[in-house]
């Protein structure tokens, strides 16, 4: 447990573990209010809010809910011994490693053995006991990953703190807590808990004078941001009114050309343009009629900037944009917008005004959702300083770059960051030749032109090389080619994004026939208006056909088709090994991945991947996680060792995920276990997450063990008993087993032929 120091000065409190003066935590209770003490709270609170935990009040007792879910995942038995509290954390607190789970049990019993001294019975130290559990897991849960870690977690407390309050904010500083006790009402409420003034530290501040009538960590919060507020977020004065649109003819290539001195007259508007521009009038000519006026508009000294699609901001990017949680909109805009950074002073102040219209016009069609529109505002300033320096490296007032987003909106957050350039000194041009794909971005001031023709024209012509020049022989045939993929059996490469697994039930010896075939000719193969219902292997192949060992190393060599991984030993992921698990509750909130915050934070690995391929693997997170299938799915927190595995699959998984086309082959996964070694639970997890995105799936295991049915609250493999047990076979190098067809069984002649 940790030691309990006394600051020199309030800010010790933020200092790392590793540089305090000794190993210990900060647990103090403030009585008087100064300057100083003002902006350390000020500081605290902020920190808190980030990474810890806020009590204004009082810890509710648990409720009879609470109590409930308790007593239904732990019972009611107690023992007055620390390894029945470590087993007790173990199972209640999963998310806790075992170190941190040592100190918590440690504290706990000390602290029950106090109250024991202090003459309560065991019944009182038993409804103790459970008190502190609930409040753990109900209250404390989120600083529970962060306890003794080198950045200690941070609570504050406001109020008349009780006995029971006290011992538990103890348990939590004993495991590697720092605490603030601020108490306006002075000490009096905390000597009743604690006469001695044992469990914590009084600081005592020179020149103090008592806390203002009314004070609140809410109300100092909500001043600072008043304060914060007093200085303008953007220059008005260099804003200019967009006069988007008023202009155009319709013609919206041509009207492109126009230099802005054409377009009007009114030195204080910015005359610019935001169409979209879908379909084609002439198939044919599109492609160089499209690269010829980019260079006419290139010639006249206007800056094209030719986009493709819009990659998630990375890490990187995401880390310099610093970030809080928020309970205002104000306090939100007043921290982001100053984020916004241009070499150009005019263009600064223009995107500044732009990002706050659109980030306060998303805070109202979400209902204030402020989580959702911080996550809009980090998307929206990444891509703009990423991109500014290129669509404004010629930027005059006389003149405007051009912004060509060639393809479609995928998402609102794509979206958005076209309205947001729409309202800069910029024209904004959206191209999408492909009548068949639409574009999710929609806005009052967008103009848009269809025309009659659909051209599947995969990129912008930007170089000489690029242009194609098809026939109307050519395109004819593409028309008919086209709609030979509607309803016929016939599939575009990558035709589907999203879809569906079912599990085959199959003899063994279909195994080697199904294997290698595309799924769409399996058996309850079928196409969906947006999806596809995949029919997949997920087998488990127990014993040894006749007990001929070479013709088994035969079968399993088969398999091993290409874009196949193949498992052989045992544990494959080490229990516990994955490091960033600390981080998975954050993601999850009424039982739903929290996707934009997943997608946001610093350990997400997978934004270099297709959009369609992130959101498969998180699609089969949600449902791995819907079917209970992991048993202590919301029980035993497995629910969040769920998105631990989902999050840190290895590359050779996602580049297989990555590779998936759902109407021809799917990936393979082979798992050989000849010993007595088991799967780990997060094998498990992993198996059955490959099984939902789409793998085949198959588990030889001629000793007939339970390898990995332990973890599943339902079964998920198909198991073929084909012969006797044997153990301890020897795994050969697969690519060393004889080809050569060894004697077959009745069946064996039956599927495969003679």
């Amino acid at each position: 447990m940790y030691k309990r120091l006394k600051p020199e000065q309030l800010n010790d409190y933020f200092t790392e573990l590793s540089g305090r003066r000794e190993t210990g935590v900060y647990f103090c209770r403030i009585n008087d209010y100064t300057p100083e003490v003002k902006g350390f709270l000020l500081r605290y609170l902020t920190e808190a809010r980030r990474t810890g935990i806020v009590i204004t009040g009082k810890i509710p007792n648990p409720d009879e809910h609470q109590l409930s879910y308790y007593d239904e995942m732990m019972g009611r038995s107690f023992a007055m011994n620390q390894e029945f509290l470590r087993r007790s954390l173990s199972k209640w607190m999963p998310a806790m490693d075992e170190r941190q789970r040592e100190r918590v049990a440690s504290s706990i019993y000390n602290t029950l053995q106090k109250m024991a001294a202090e003459g309560k019975n065991e019944n009182i130290l038993k409804n103790a006991y459970i008190k502190f559990m609930c409040w753990l897991y109900y209250k404390f849960a989120r600083i529970i990953s962060q306890l003794g870690m080198n950045h200690l977690p941070k609570v504050i407390y406001q109020g008349a703190i009780t006995n029971y309050e006290l011992r538990m904010l103890g348990i939590v500083a004993d495991a590697g807590c720092d605490i603030l006790l601020v108490q306006p009402d002075g000490d009096g409420p905390y000597r009743q808990a604690d006469p001695e003034s044992k469990a914590s530290f009084s600081w005592e501040a020179s020149d103090r004078t008592p806390f203002p009538e009314g004070f609140s960590l809410l109300s100092l919060a909500k001043e600072a941001e008043a304060k914060e507020r007093l200085g303008r977020l953007f220059d008005e004065n260099a804003v200019k009114v967009c006069s988007t649109n008023t202009w155009l003819t319709g013609d919206i290539l041509a009207d492109a050309q126009k230099a802005p001195g054409q377009r009007g007259e009114n030195p204080s508007f910015i005359y610019n343009m935001f169409c979209r521009l879908t379909g084609t009038e002439e198939k044919a000519a599109y492609s160089g009629q499209l690269f010829r006026w980019k260079a006419d508009l290139e010639a006249s000294g206007r800056t094209v900037y030719v986009a493709e699609e819009l990659p998630v901001p990375t890490p990187d990017e995401i880390a310099k944009v610093n970030r809080l949680n928020y309970d205002t909109l104000d306090r939100l805009l007043t921290d982001m917008i100053p984020l916004v950074k241009c070499r150009h002073r005019t263009v600064e102040q223009q995107a500044k005004k732009s990002l706050i219209d659109l980030l306060s016009e998303e805070a109202e069609r979400s209902g204030g959702n402020l989580n959702r529109v911080k996550n809009r505002a980090v998307y929206l300033i990444c891509w703009f300083n990423r991109y500014e320096k290129e669509l404004f490296k010629n930027y005059r007032e006389d003149t405007l770059g051009v912004y060509v987003f060639f393809g479609i909106c995928r998402n609102q957050m794509e979206a958005s960051f076209l309205r947001f350039l729409a309202k800069l000194p910029l024209d904004v041009i959206l191209l999408n030749p492909d009548l068949t794909k639409s574009c999710v971005l929609e806005d009052s001031i967008l103009f848009e032109r269809k025309e009659q023709q659909s051209l599947a024209l995969e990129k912008f012509p930007v170089h000489a090389g690029d242009i194609s020049y098809g026939t109307v022989a050519y395109h004819a045939e593409q028309d008919l080619t086209e709609m030979m993929y509607q309803d016929s059996g016939i599939y575009r490469n990558k035709q589907y994004e999203k879809a569906e697994a079912i599990t085959l039930q199959t003899m063994y010896e279909e195994i080697s026939i199904l294997w290698d075939q595309e799924v769409r000719f399996r058996p309850n193969f079928e196409t969906l208006e947006d999806r596809v219902v995949v029919p997949v292997i997920a087998a488990k192949v127990s014993g040894v056909k006749d007990g001929n060992q070479a013709a088994y190393w035969q079968d399993v060599k088969k398999l091993k088709a290409e874009d196949t991984i193949v498992i052989d030993r045992l544990p494959h992921i080490l229990p516990n090994s994955i490091v960033d698990g600390q981080y998975a509750p954050q993601f999850l909130k009424n039982r739903k991945l929290l996707r934009s915050k997943m997608k946001d934070h610093h350990s997400y690995k997978y934004g270099i991947f297709r959009q369609e391929t992130q959101e498969h693997i998180l699609d089969k997170t949600q449902e791995l996680i819907d079917s209970g299938l992991i048993a202590g799915t919301f029980s035993r927190g497995m629910e969040f060792k769920i998105i631990t595995v989902a999050l840190n699959l290895s590359k050779e998984i996602t580049r297989l995920i990555q590779k998936i086309d759902f109407t021809k082959k799917m990936p393979k996964l082979l798992c050989i276990c000849t010993s007595e070694e088991q799967c780990s639970l997060e094998d498990a997890i992993l198996f059955a997450l490959l099984h939902y995105i789409g793998f085949d799936i198959v588990l030889f295991v001629p000793t007939g063990y339970r390898i990995v049915e332990q973890y599943y609250t339902q079964p998920l493999l198909v198991e073929h008993q084909i012969g006797e047990y044997i153990y301890d076979m020897q795994i050969p190098h697969l690519e060393s087993v004889s080809d050569s067809a060894p004697h077959r069984g009745l069946m064996d002649r039956i599927f495969k032929g003679r």
